[in-house]
């Protein structure tokens, strides 16, 4: 028999009510046997499961919101689906997930829901329905912390491609997550973030373009650290830093040591000394 929106919600009000203030808690989750039982027949039903489940959904502020346990359910399945030996099932069910991003029927808070079950249980077959929303004003800054927890060079380029027509908190999110994959195909657009007139963005460039570590960022962060002042120097500076810490571990000593010697040299104001000192420090270390 076809599994129905009816099944799924007779399994999910086999979930323990809330604990309630004055009364002895029951830490609200069921016995792991039980949750184990109830997410194996979700994922058995398969698609028609996953669906139901989701169709179940409502974000707490709407009026038809009732109770967290279809959301709890929901995440459950995703642990579930994580371990050894279900990979099958966590295609199934991620895919099930990944088909309703961008859907106009599906609020943009349960869409969001959905993403941040993907972060959990995504992997390839996510990667594409998550780029298509990555522009997406309510959605795109999940998606992309999404795509980076899936990783890979799939994931990655589609963030990569996404940032020249991203804007605001979107292109902020997206540049972020491409430091976190340590993306080197991005280098150059990061690079041309640094001279945006916004600088928060060229701050999360500079971030990300230390934590990917190409020798080509050494003079462009040097420069952003030389012109900024106050709480700017001070980041972009640090950015300077992780990016010599960077070059350090790949190997590449002589970009490094540019950039600790010029660290060492110009940040001349007393209360940059910390800045002089480890500058000095790392470059004993490095036998100059």
């Amino acid at each position: 028999m076809p599994t129905s929106t009816a099944n799924v919600a007779e399994w999910i009000e086999q979930l323990p009510e809330p604990d309630r203030p004055g009364q002895a808690s029951t830490f609200t989750g069921p016995p792991p046997e039980e949750a184990a039982r109830l997410c194996e027949r979700v994922v058995a039903a398969g698609p028609a499961g996953v669906n139901a489940l989701i169709g179940l959904i409502r974000e707490p502020g709407e009026p038809e919101f009732k109770s967290y346990k279809a959301a709890y359910l929901l995440h459950g399945v995703a642990i579930h689906v994580g371990a050894p030996g279900k990979e099958a099932q966590r295609e199934m069910f991620a895919t099930s997930l990944a088909a309703h991003l961008g859907s106009s029927t599906l609020s943009k808070p349960v869409q969001r829901l959905l993403i941040r079950e993907l972060q959990v249980a995504g992997s390839r077959e996510a990667v594409a329905a998550l780029g298509k929303v990555l522009l997406d004003e309510a959605l795109g800054p999940d998606a992309a912390m999404a795509l980076a927890a899936i990783g890979g060079e799939e994931a990655a380029a589609q963030l990569g491609r996404s940032l020249p027509k991203a804007t605001g908190a979107i292109r902020l999110a997206i540049a972020q997550q491409l430091g976190v994959l340590r993306h080197i195909g991005s280098v150059r657009a990061l690079q041309g973030m640094l001279r945006d007139a916004d600088a928060e963005a060229r701050l999360v460039a500079a971030w990300a373009l230390a934590r990917i570590g190409d020798p080509r960022s050494v003079d462009a962060l040097l420069g952003e650290a030389d012109a900024a002042a106050g709480w700017q120097r001070i980041k972009a500076t640090q950015a300077c830093l992780l990016l010599a810490e960077t070059l350090l571990a790949a190997g590449k000593r002589t970009p490094a040591r540019v950039l600790y010697t010029h660290l060492r040299d110009s940040h001349t104001d007393p209360s940059e000394s910390h800045v002089r000192e480890a500058a000095a420090k790392a470059l004993s270390g490095l036998g100059g």
